[in-house]
């Protein structure tokens, strides 16, 4: 990755009880900043069903519990490819109420203020309808801070006009917040040149979208990779980079020269757009109350101690994940699937690292502005002002159980997972998993300074989640065992108050 001028990365689901602190490390020695998924493997707000319930926030805030520590983590995703047909837009006020209550939980632990963006499937029925639905409305606590897209329209010898870039450009022009491609790299057999990266930093589109990630880094049976391992070992032991692809991204790249913009000459002018009112295949009408889970659930969360992470990976995918040693000898947890990508402007002021720049390639510029500068904190607009867009350029780590490009095969072990897809030149749309979410709570917009009682309630449910996390992972007899035992507990519990 370091190699090919990779300035950040995404992963979509990890292990909240596992160790991360070498993989951060390692990435951060090279200059590579992360961004991450909150929700795991069976927590995403779900579009055949939509809800916004405490468990699915419990299980947001473990992974951010772990992650805020980290200072080359430079995003969350609050979700991926949630709204992943034409009819999906009812889902969207669950995405944004999952945003707000995730910013509330941020600043009651008084963390620094990480952006929080979502990342869509491209869907042209609902352009720009849900990018604007997102980052509409008067309270910046409710909106996202960056918006991503996964698009996979640029396919062989097409065009900045004959691919549908040039209408995304026209649709993404003064939108008010960060936009960049989430995921990218078209494959539909043969060679993937990724000519699309000289449209997206250069004239057309540069000012207005903030760089690309290609999907995805490890090669898996969807055939996206850019690199291989040994014995099929993903992330054990030295990449191997697949030609033709790895080398036509790096020649892409290494005659990519953006030029970024130093903060005091930053004064960005964009106003949030209007909320969307219900049309065509939008069903969302306007700025609609949004179910949130209410100040008490938030306030009694924060107040509980994080999880102490613990080697005990998740057993709701069948690819686990695979455990390697940093260079300092910490053993960290990495999930299968990840995408890299390049970035030319850093969004928000919140203390980020400075990280060492130590390249190959010979031209530095297609490190980003983030590893660029000396002090890259002097570099980011404020947090409160209407972001110009950033500009990424880098490659994804996904795991098995997200989303992937259009026409992808998906590997035979990941059980847990349904994915479709049709591609249409213009019109793309990358399949999406459904799992299953559980039962909603009844959204309330103002609740009363918690109570002793309300903060115990909501430690304890969240003691109770990890409890049960916990016991399935054991699995088999283990998982039954456990289950027994956790049911004399709570039933000897429950004698002691009666």
């Amino acid at each position: 990755m370091q190699a090919i001028g990779t300035n950040s990365i995404r992963v979509y689901h990890v292990d909240p009880y596992a160790s991360h602190d070498g993989c951060m490390s390692a990435f951060s020695e090279v200059g590579i900043y992360v961004w991450l998924d909150l929700d795991t493997f069976n927590t995403t707000v779900e579009q055949s069903d939509p809800q916004w319930t405490q468990d699915q926030f419990l299980a947001f805030a473990e992974v951010m519990d772990v992650f805020q520590q980290y200072d080359n983590l430079a995003g969350f995703w609050i979700g991926n490819e949630v709204i992943n047909t034409a009819d999906g837009s009812p889902a969207a006020p669950y995405v944004k109420a999952a945003t707000a209550d995730m910013k509330s939980y941020m600043a009651a632990k008084k963390y620094r203020q990480i952006p929080i963006g979502y990342s869509a499937a491209d869907i042209a029925e609902l352009r720009p309808m849900l990018q604007n639905y997102l980052s509409c409305g008067d309270n910046p606590h409710q909106i996202i801070d960056f918006f991503g897209l996964n698009s996979y329209e640029w396919c062989g010898a097409a065009t900045y006009d004959s691919s549908g870039y040039r209408n995304l450009q026209a649709i993404a022009e003064g939108y008010n917040i960060p936009i960049f491609f989430s995921e990218t790299g078209c494959n539909v057999g043969g060679e993937r040149t990724f000519n699309d990266q000289a449209a997206i930093f250069g004239p057309d589109m540069v000012n207005t979208w903030s760089g690309s990630i290609i999907y995805e880094w490890a090669q898996e049976a969807n055939d996206y990779g850019l690199a291989n391992y040994l014995n099929g070992q993903i992330y054990s032991g030295a990449p191997i980079p697949i030609q033709p692809d790895y080398g036509n991204l790096a020649n892409q790249w290494k005659t990519i020269s953006p030029s970024g913009i130093a903060e005091a000459n930053y004064s960005p002018s964009n106003s949030p757009p209007a909320c969307p009112m219900a049309t065509l295949g939008w069903q969302v009408n306007g700025d609609v109350p949004l179910p949130t889970l209410g100040s008490a659930i938030i306030a009694a969360a924060a107040v509980t101690i994080k999880p102490t992470p613990t080697p005990t990976p998740t057993t709701s995918s069948s690819s686990l994940p695979a455990t390697t040693s940093s260079p300092s000898g910490t053993v960290s947890t990495s999930y299968t699937a990840m995408s890299l990508g390049l970035q030319l402007y850093p969004i928000f002021s919140s203390s980020p690292k400075k990280l060492k720049t130590t390249s190959t390639l010979t031209n530095p510029a297609n490190l980003g502005i983030i590893a660029n500068f000396p002090n890259p904190s002097t570099l980011l607009p404020s947090a409160s002002a209407s972001s110009s867009p950033i500009s990424i350029s880098s490659t994804s780590t996904s795991d098995p159980s997200s989303s992937t490009p259009s026409g992808s095969q998906v590997p035979s072990d990941t059980s847990t997972v349904s994915k479709s897809s049709a591609y249409t030149q213009g019109s793309n749309t990358s399949p999406t998993g459904t799992v299953h979410n559980d039962t909603a709570i009844s959204p309330t917009s103002t609740s009363p300074t918690p109570s002793a009682s309300t903060f115990h309630s909501a430690a304890s449910t969240l003691n109770a989640y990890k409890i049960w996390h916990n016991i399935k992972n054991l699995g088999g007899h283990g998982g039954l065992i456990g289950l027994v035992v956790l049911i004399t507990l709570l039933s000897v519990t429950t004698a002691a108050f009666l």
